[in-house]
């Protein structure tokens, strides 16, 4: 990859042959016709001119790209006009307003669309033989594994020797630092009783960099959601800065910037306006949300045992421990007979908040009381606690969840949220073996965010994940609220990883969907470009995207405009912490 400095000059220049053509475009009545037969013409005679590989699938997709994001239809949807700034460049006008961001990814279209993207392949094309051999071919597929483990290589798990020599001396200091001890371990009540809610507990602790000691000190100051559980915090490295446990600081300690836009936001607009999914628009009944015909949420407790930065919820959930995170009886009562009087509801996925967090009488209250409903064949319980709090999984909590099952009739499945192979730990081996020994399914869904997005970092999670008993279930993108911007990455780098890292997992690895989650509509596929289209390059660079709801072609709908991250801003972020840009490179060619 070039440097970040990317000048209008650069989009002149990838432009070559083309720019006479585009240029005498502007101003013309009718220029905008005549320039998608421009491109079109381009896209027709270099596709004929190249083999039908993946250099001729780039070219037409290039193509659609430019003609989507200069119809007067995208302009009126996403407010720029790329059309007229694309005109403005060619012809040389001053154009102060385009930064780096928008002329990198006018380079990367125009000299895709010629037949000059440089992909990238993960291997090299072994040679020697037949190219058509079948011998030929599993000589390819062995150095696309190969190339394929050395990158997966380079992210230590939890269960390696050094991970748990390492997280036993952290252990020491954390109970030394909480006043526990090796007894108080085995215990999730004194864990829950000793939770890190605040700047001075955590860092007697764990070790902070400076900037992590002011985003804890902002967003407590913020009044925005903060804990950290004793066992979480073993699984800090004692170095800050090692970068091993980077994805799991991430996880917890809010970034200055998260703090304060959560701050901002809660003051402009209060809880209201920091319900992003829309929740209020899709809740018939209090507790109760529903956006899909046979499936319904039912959100009993209000609390976890430790909050994620880019908690969906982090608008209404309380402290642990909190007597106000579960929910009157009579309004958990009231939820239930709403779920039994609409039998369409074929599976309640129960959340929060953490349901696990809740003491057993709780729980096994709520959870009795939902097997009652007989249109329920399926219940989901989301859960953070296998990760955070593993101990939490007793053999009797374990035999509670399991004596609901009913085979045949009724499955009872959790869905937890590991995001990086660091967090997979002994402890959470052998409480999701305790689940499984009982019947219960487990299913994993990850936040594709910054720090879980090097090359076959979450490949690598997949592949340990089933090992140890958990399914991959979605992969998510970080919804686009202002808080998350130091997490988001562009919806190209998701695609790239399904397509180039996941896909070359074997099949029980790979089965995770990658969704963006659209407010008060729910998931949308990424797998396909008819879930999407693109419509504008903002002058930062960002991508504007309309996401077709799920129920278009079965209910009308209406679509839903996004804005992404610049992919030039993602790719020097990623240089930052010393990835080169370049291994990245097919990035620009998804939509």
């Amino acid at each position: 990859m070039r440097n970040a400095a990317y000048t209008a000059e650069h989009v002149r220049s990838a432009a070559g042959p083309l720019l006479p053509a585009i240029a005498s475009l502007h101003g013309s009545p009718s220029a905008r016709p005549l320039l998608y037969d421009v491109i079109s013409r381009c896209q027709w005679h270099t596709y004929e001119a190249v083999p039908h590989t993946e250099l001729g699938h780039t070219v037409r997709d290039c193509g659609r790209a430019l003609c989507s994001m200069i119809s007067e239809r995208s302009e009126a949807l996403s407010g720029f006009s790329v059309f007229s700034a694309l005109l403005d460049v060619a012809a040389r006008q001053d154009r102060p307003d385009l930064q780096p961001g928008f002329h990198a990814e006018m380079v990367h279209l125009l000299e895709g669309l010629q037949g000059k993207a440089c992909l990238g392949p993960l291997a090299e094309d072994p040679s020697g033989e037949d190219p058509g051999s079948a011998a030929q071919r599993s000589v390819a597929l062995d150095a696309l594994w190969t190339s394929a483990a050395s990158w997966m290589e380079r992210y230590e798990d939890g269960l390696s020797p050094e991970a748990v020599a390492r997280r036993s001396v952290r252990r020491a200091e954390v109970l030394a630092a909480l006043g526990g001890d090796e007894a108080d371990w085995a215990d999730w009540q004194w864990h829950a009783a000793h939770v890190i809610a605040g700047l001075d507990s955590l860092d007697r602790a764990v070790a902070l960099r400076a900037d992590e000691r002011e985003g804890v000190r902002r967003a407590t100051a913020e009044g925005m959601p903060f804990a950290v559980t004793p066992y979480y915090a073993s699984l800090f490295d004692e170095v800050a800065d090692s970068g091993r446990d980077r994805a799991l600081r991430a996880q917890v300690l809010p970034s200055c910037q998260c703090a304060s836009a959560w701050g901002e936001h809660m003051r402009d607009g209060g809880p209201g306006a920091m319900d992003f999914m829309r929740e209020g628009e899709t809740s018939p009944i209090p507790l109760v949300t529903r956006r899909y015909p046979a499936v319904a949420i039912l959100k009993p407790y209000r609390s976890c045992s430790q909050f994620c930065v880019y908690c969906q919820r982090n608008w209404e959930v309380t402290g642990p421990g909190s007597c106000e995170a579960l929910a009157p009886w009579e309004q958990i009562e009231a939820a239930c007979d709403w779920i039994a009087a609409h039998p369409a509801i074929q599976e309640l996925l129960i959340t929060g908040g953490d349901p696990l967090a809740m003491p057993d009488d709780a729980l096994a209250r709520i959870l009795r009381r939902v097997r009652g409903i007989a249109s329920l064949n399926v219940v989901r319980i989301g859960t953070r606690i296998p990760v955070t709090l593993p101990m939490r999984i007793t053999h009797s909590l374990a035999d509670l969840l399991g004596s609901l099952r009913s085979p045949g009739h009724r499955e009872i499945l959790l869905v937890t949220h590991v995001q990086h192979p660091y967090e997979v730990t002994p402890e959470m081996v052998a409480a999701i073996a305790r689940l499984r020994s009982r019947g219960i399914g487990i299913y994993n869904q990850v936040v594709y965010t910054f720090y879980a997005s090097r090359r076959f970092e979450t490949a690598r999670l997949r592949m340990l994940l089933r090992r140890v008993g958990v399914d991959p279930y979605y992969t998510f993108a970080p919804k686009g609220k202002a808080e998350t911007l130091d997490y988001r990455v562009p919806i190209a780098r998701i695609l790239q990883e399904q397509k180039e890292e996941a896909r070359l997992l074997p099949g029980t690895r790979r089965t995770d969907e990658a969704v963006v989650n659209i407010p008060a509509l729910g998931k949308v596929y990424l797998r396909a470009a008819q879930h999407r289209d693109l419509l504008a390059v903002l002058p930062n660079g960002s991508r504007v995207y309309e996401f077709h709801p799920w129920e278009k072609g079965i209910a009308p709908s209406q679509p839903y405009v996004s804005v992404d991250v610049p992919v030039l801003d993602y790719l020097a972020r990623l240089e930052s912490i010393g990835e080169d840009p370049a291994e990245y490179g097919s990035i620009w060619y998804y939509f």
